[in-house]
C-alpha cells in the first residue's frame, strides 16, 4: 500500500476549512480526538457542521469556543458522568448554533449509508415519535434545505411504503457524507491500518464515509504486526488519507490499554463552563494558555499522566478510583 502521509497536528488542523462538515470516532467518554479540537480553536476555525451519532467533550469544546454553526446528532453524554451538552443548549437558545435533532439509530443510519457510498438507508426506527415532527426540524425552519448546502439533504426523511413484502410504512434516512473524518486510533500501521484495541463503535462506518480522513494517533507500527489479527483493525491505509502522531490525544477522554478517562477533567470541566465566561476561562487556561499539545501535557504532569495509564493487562488503570459521580 505504500508509506502514509504523516503531518504535524497543525498542520493536519491547518487542512480544515471554515464550514466544513466534521464526523468524530469514539462514544460517549472514549477515544474523541480531543487533541485536534483544541488546535482548530487555537487556528480560529468557524462555521464547521459537526455531524454526530452522539456527541461529547470534543463537541462541547468545539461548541463553547464557537467554532459551530451546525450541530447534527442524538444526544451528549459522558457515561456515569451523566448527559451533557450545556455549551451547545446554551448557543443553541442563543441562536449562534442551529441543531437538527436525530434519533440514535437514524444518524447510525445516515452513516452507515455514506459509508456503502449509496444516497438512503431504510429503516423503520423511531416512527411514530417527534423526531419526525417537521416543527423539530432545525434545519427546515433555518431555511437551509434548499439544496444549496452540499452537506445538508433537501428532505430529513421519506416516508414511503414496502413494495416487497408489504411491511407497511417505512423512512428513507439520506446519507452524510462529512468533509472530514477526525478519528484517534492508539496504533497505525507503517502503511496506513488502523487499529483499535477495544470497541470500535461506528469508526470503520464513519472513515468509510467521509470524503478525507485524518487519524491521531499513539504510535506508528510495523504492518506487517497489525496484520496478525485482522479482526483488530478497522481501516487500510486506502481509506484514510493524513496521520498525526500525538500520545495522549485523546485526553481527557480515555483510549482503552493505554490510559483511562480523566474523569475529574471531565467533571471539571461539566461543572465550570455551565455558563460562557466559564467555558472562556477553561479555554483561556488550556487552550489559549498553552501554545501545543506537548505543553498541554507538561500542564497535566507527569504524575496525572502515569495515574491514568493503563494495564496492558486489564486494559484500564488500577490506580484510577470507579463507581462516583
Amino acid at each position: 500500500m505504500g508509506s502514509i502521509n504523516q503531518l504535524s497536528l497543525k498542520e493536519a488542523v491547518a487542512l480544515i476549512q471554515d464550514g466544513d462538515c466534521l464526523a468524530f470516532s469514539g462514544f460517549t467518554i472514549w477515544r474523541r480526538p480531543a487533541a485536534m479540537c483544541y488546535e482548530i480553536l487555537r487556528q480560529g476555525k468557524k462555521n464547521l457542521h459537526l455531524f454526530e451519532v452522539q456527541g461529547g467533550f470534543h463537541s462541547e469544546v468545539l461548541v463553547g469556543g464557537g467554532a459551530v454553526k451546525l450541530w447534527e446528532g442524538s444526544w451528549m453524554g459522558q457515561e456515569i458522568l451523566g448527559k451533557t451538552g450545556v455549551n451547545l443548549s446554551r448557543k443553541q437558545v442563543a441562536g449562534e448554533v442551529i441543531v437538527d435533532d436525530l434519533s440514535h439509530g437514524h444518524a447510525v443510519a445516515r452513516v452507515m449509508a455514506g459509508a456503502v457510498n449509496v444516497p438512503f438507508f431504510p429503516t423503520a426506527l423511531a416512527m411514530g415519535t417527534d423526531i419526525l415532527n417537521p416543527e423539530y426540524d432545525g434545519f427546515a425552519k433555518a431555511g437551509l434545505r434548499t439544496g444549496a448546502y452540499p452537506k445538508i439533504p433537501k428532505e430529513k426523511y421519506v416516508k414511503f411504503k414496502d413494495p416487497f413484502y408489504d411491511m407497511g410504512e417505512m423512512l428513507l434516512m439520506p446519507a452524510i457524507k462529512p468533509n472530514w473524518g477526525l478519528v484517534y486510533a492508539p496504533m497505525v500501521g507503517d502503511e496506513g491500518t488502523v487499529r483499535v484495541l477495544a470497541q470500535s463503535y461506528n469508526d470503520s462506518d464513519v472513515i468509510k464515509a467521509c470524503d478525507k480522513v485524518i487519524v491521531v494517533t499513539e504510535e506508528i507500527v510495523p504492518d506487517e504486526y497489525l496484520r496478525r489479527d485482522p479482526s483488530a483493525n478497522i481501516a487500510t491505509g486506502y481509506e484514510i488519507d493524513y496521520v498525526v502522531v500525538c500520545p495522549w490525544a485523546a485526553h481527557p477522554t480515555g483510549s482503552q490499554y493505554y490510559y483511562d478517562t480523566d474523569a475529574d477533567f471531565l467533571r471539571s470541566f461539566n461543572s465550570n463552563t455551565k455558563k460562557q465566561d466559564g467555558f472562556d476561562k477553561f479555554a483561556e487556561e488550556w487552550i489559549f494558555g498553552v501554545n501545543d499539545h506537548w505543553e498541554y501535557l507538561e500542564k497535566l504532569g507527569v504524575k496525572r499522566l502515569e495515574t491514568l495509564r493503563a494495564s496492558q493487562a486489564t486494559g484500564y488503570s488500577s490506580r484510577v478510583k470507579r463507581g462516583t459521580r
